[in-house]
């Protein structure tokens, strides 16, 4: 940790729209001021913005407003000058064809904002699982003071006596119907049980790993993670995040002090530990691209490989985020991560001091929850990333989410060129496919679905459900949900649309799975495998215009964070020239 705070008072980037006695001064003064201002607000004090991701139609945000005012509280009590400014939310559970492919254009819109607009410093309001990272994205591109304020998880959900997941148990209660084990009626009535508060998935899905993600990187106060959205205490978290980004300004403490490869192999571990989401993967990638840190699938599958997972959270285990808070939260489990030499100690946060000074003292409370290592769902968690001729660039499987038994197998390939032949086809009882057989997804990759859509996790076959199967071995270029189970090999590089070796798989294949040695392998030979690419041609669709053709246009693989290309990098953020 190297950071030395700079010296205060000095001119803050405000006072160039705001300093002086200029036309152009007086020119954006004065619009302010119908919003009953006082001059003095204008004096050099840090202007912080207040981005906020709160809408109707991203559920998990909607409450967002109300945090909104406690970091403005802590912003005034801190010598600031608070304004909140609405940005792109992206809901993954509203937004089509996915919010994947709107999460590059969330960051490029709001990194724009912050550099145009008159903040010294944000602080970054998310919640869902696209606005976490597409914030971090733009923070990183524009290097401002920030610091994230997540919304938290829902209250617990329960079903007859069960407790029930967010996400989780949707695709649990959907098999349940399909196998003939549960009505449609009883799932309906599932449904009332599945969201009972306010706040995101009460799993340990996307938004609850990436909440993590952000505070193991240090771009969020210690204890951020895991607060119940209606916890009071979550309203605390806010206030205080207000006041302390004050600071961070007059210190000038932006993300490329914070998010430095010590800190993405911290991120990296604690999702080992925690047994996060896949999605962390593209996200961290995207991240690390933006501020310039040299970080690769390899960096994941050497930081993450020998990590126990001791949070013992749905999908992988079988609470949910209101007892991992009640437990001690992520503070726990950085310091078993410390205690072990698996953290960097000295890595800065947004605290202002070292990550292991944040954790040190933090007491687990529930040994069930966080579990000793000797304990641990699977003592090899993280992300295994597979390589082999069918995954020349990579695709990533969860261990702690799929079945021992398939970890290391060969299967005959049953092949859906994409999303639409899958649904055609999966209930057709004629389809000939077991539970031996390797069910495999094409063209819904970043370019092809467009935007990676999470379907990863492909539902099974009726009559394979009816034996009482619940796992195959499943192979896409996709995402899954990070509520979401099984044995599924997801993003698999390079992409079917962009004529990786999975557009060319054929039914009758077989497809060899050997997650210990990490190897993905479809089993012909070299000479016909360069045979068939040479004869493929793209079948996927290509839009004409709009977004959807910049996005398809530049953006690059999963194996790199399926970021556009064009905004990778940190263009910092300059105060540009100002005539009115």
């Amino acid at each position: 940790m190297t950071f030395k705070p700079a010296t205060w008072p000095r001119k803050l980037r405000s006072q160039e729209w705001y300093g002086g006695t200029s036309r152009d001064a007086i020119y954006h003064r004065g619009w302010m001021k119908n919003q009953g201002y006082p001059h003095d607000l204008f004096d050099g004090r840090p202007v912080i913005g207040i981005l906020n991701t709160w809408s109707d139609l991203t559920p998990c945000n909607g409450h967002l407003r109300e945090l909104a005012e406690k970091v403005k509280a802590g912003i005034w009590e801190a010598g600031g000058f608070p304004v909140e400014v609405p940005v792109f939310s992206a809901s993954e559970n509203t937004f089509r064809p996915t919010a994947m492919m709107f999460r590059n254009l969330a960051a490029m819109a709001i990194e724009e904002q912050m550099r145009g607009q008159p903040i010294d410093g944000a602080v970054l309001l998310v919640g869902c699982d696209k606005t976490t990272p597409s914030l971090l994205m733009a923070a990183a591109s524009t290097d401002l003071p920030s610091i994230i304020v997540t919304g938290g998880p829902m209250l617990n959900g329960y079903f007859r006596g069960e407790r029930v997941g967010s996400g989780t148990h949707l695709w649990k209660f959907s098999e349940a119907v399909k196998a003939g084990e549960m009505t449609q009626a009883e799932f309906l009535e599932a449904e009332a049980s599945m969201s009972r508060s306010t706040g995101t998935c009460n799993t340990m899905g996307t938004a609850s790993t990436m909440a993590s993600m952000a505070e193991a990187l240090g771009m969020a106060l210690s204890g951020n993670a895991a607060i119940p959205a209606v916890d009071s205490r979550r309203r605390v978290m806010a206030q205080l995040s207000g006041r302390r980004i004050v600071q961070m300004v007059k210190d000038d403490l932006k993300p490329s002090d914070i998010l430095t490869k010590p800190a993405f192999e911290n991120a990296i571990r604690t999702n080992g530990a925690i047994g996060g989401s896949t999605n962390a993967v593209i996200h961290l990638l995207a991240i690390a691209g933006r501020v310039g840190v040299d970080l690769t699938l390899d960096d994941w599958d050497r930081c993450g490989r020998d990590v126990a997972t001791i949070v013992n959270l749905m999908p992988s285990g079988k609470y949910l985020m209101e007892e991992f808070f009640y437990a001690g939260g992520l503070p726990v489990v950085l310091k078993r991560l410390g205690e072990a030499g698996m953290l960097n100690r000295d890595a800065l946060t947004v605290s202002g001091g070292a990550i292991w000074d944040e954790v040190k003292d933090a007491v687990n409370w529930n040994e069930d929850v966080i579990l000793p290592v000797e304990k641990a769902l699977t003592q090899h968690g993280g992300i295994a990333v597979l390589r082999g001729n069918l995954a020349p660039k990579g695709a990533v499987l969860k261990p702690s989410a799929a079945s021992e038994h398939l970890l290391t197998h060969r299967g005959r390939a049953v092949v859906f060129e994409d999303i639409d032949d899958y649904k055609a086809r999966i209930e057709d009882e004629a389809l000939d496919i077991d539970e031996t057989c390797v069910m495999v997804l094409k063209n819904c990759g970043p370019k092809g679905y467009p935007g990676m859509a999470e379907v990863g996790n492909m539902g099974l076959p009726p009559k394979v459900l009816r034996k009482g199967i619940t796992d195959m071995v499943r192979i896409s270029d996709a995402r899954m949900s990070g509520t979401a189970y099984g044995t599924v090999v997801l993003h698999t590089s390079p992409e079917a649309a962009a004529g990786g070796p999975l557009a060319v798989v054929r039914d009758g294949d077989m497809i060899e799975l050997d997650v210990p040695n990490r190897r993905l392998h479809l089993d012909i030979t070299d000479a016909e495998l360069a045979a068939r690419l040479a004869d493929w041609t793209p079948g996927h669709e290509v839009p004409e215009g709009g977004y959807a053709w910049l996005h398809q246009a530049h953006v690059e693989g999963a194996d790199t964070g399926a970021d556009l290309g064009f905004l990778k990098g940190c263009r910092g953020a300059p105060v540009g020239k100002d005539s009115h």
